[in-house]
C-alpha cells in the first residue's frame, strides 16, 4: 500500500513514518505540508492512501480532499485530527471521507485505521465517538479546568490582555487557550464559544 502524509507538525510526520516502516505492504511514498502540496503529491505519486492533518497552513484537509477527488481517482483518505468534536465528525461524514482519527491515538490503532480505510472500509476512532456521545450530555465536557474558567471569563465579556492578568498568564497562553476551547467545541468565534458556556450554566442552575 503506496501512503502519503499531509501534516504541517513534523513531528507527526516523523511518527507516522516512522512507525509504517515497520508494516509490511505499507510504505510512505512521500509527505507535504500544506493542500497545495498536498495535492500535487496525490496526482504524481498515485497514493492508495493519504493521511491528511485536518487542519492545514493554507486550508481544510476536507477541501483537499475535495478537490483530490476531482482530479485522482483511487486514493482512499484517513483524517488525522487533534481533537474529534461532534461537528467536525459530521463535516468528515458529509464528504464521505472513509476515515477519521486522533492524533493521540496509538501507533498500532493508527496502522489498523489505515489498513482498513486502505481495503475499502470505513474507520472512525472510537474516542472520538465516545466523546461526541459525553459531549451531547455536556458539550463542556471536553474542556479541561483551565479551559472551563477561561470560557467563564469570555462568556462574562472579558478580553484577553484581561484574562490574562486575572490568571497571571501571557495573552500568548490565553490565545492558544481559547483556540483549544474553540477547536473543542467546534464553533468558529469567541461569541458562539460564549454563548454555548451560557447556555450551559443556565442548564446547570436550572438542574
Amino acid at each position: 500500500m503506496k501512503i502519503i502524509v499531509i501534516d504541517d507538525h513534523p513531528v507527526v510526520r516523523k511518527g507516522l513514518e516512522q512507525t509504517i516502516s515497520f508494516e509490511e505492504n505499507m510504505e510512505i511514498v512521500g509527505s507535504a505540508v500544506t493542500c497545495k502540496e498536498g495535492l500535487e503529491l496525490i496526482v504524481t505519486q498515485s497514493p492508495d492512501l493519504a493521511i491528511v492533518d485536518l487542519k492545514l497552513p493554507d486550508g481544510s484537509g476536507l477541501d483537499l480532499v475535495r478537490r483530490a477527488r476531482e482530479v485522482a481517482q483511487g486514493c482512499c483518505f484517513l483524517i488525522l485530527t487533534a481533537y474529534g468534536s461532534s461537528r467536525e465528525i459530521s463535516r468528515v461524514i458529509s464528504e464521505q471521507v472513509e476515515g477519521y482519527i486522533l492524533k493521540d491515538a496509538l501507533p498500532e490503532e493508527i496502522i489498523n485505521a489505515a489498513r482498513l480505510v486502505g481495503k475499502g472500509r470505513r474507520y472512525f476512532d472510537p474516542q472520538a465517538m465516545e466523546s461526541i456521545v459525553e459531549g451531547e450530555k455536556d458539550p463542556l465536557k471536553c474542556l479541561t479546568a483551565r479551559e472551563k474558567e477561561i470560557l467563564q471569563e469570555i462568556s462574562a465579556g472579558m478580553n484577553n490582555r484581561d484574562i490574562a492578568k486575572k490568571f497571571f498568564i501571557s495573552e500568548k497562553t490565553v490565545k492558544k487557550h481559547v483556540s483549544n476551547i474553540m477547536a473543542k467545541l467546534g464553533v468558529q468565534g469567541r461569541i458562539q464559544a460564549a454563548l454555548m458556556g451560557l447556555s450551559q450554566e443556565k442548564e446547570q442552575g436550572q438542574n
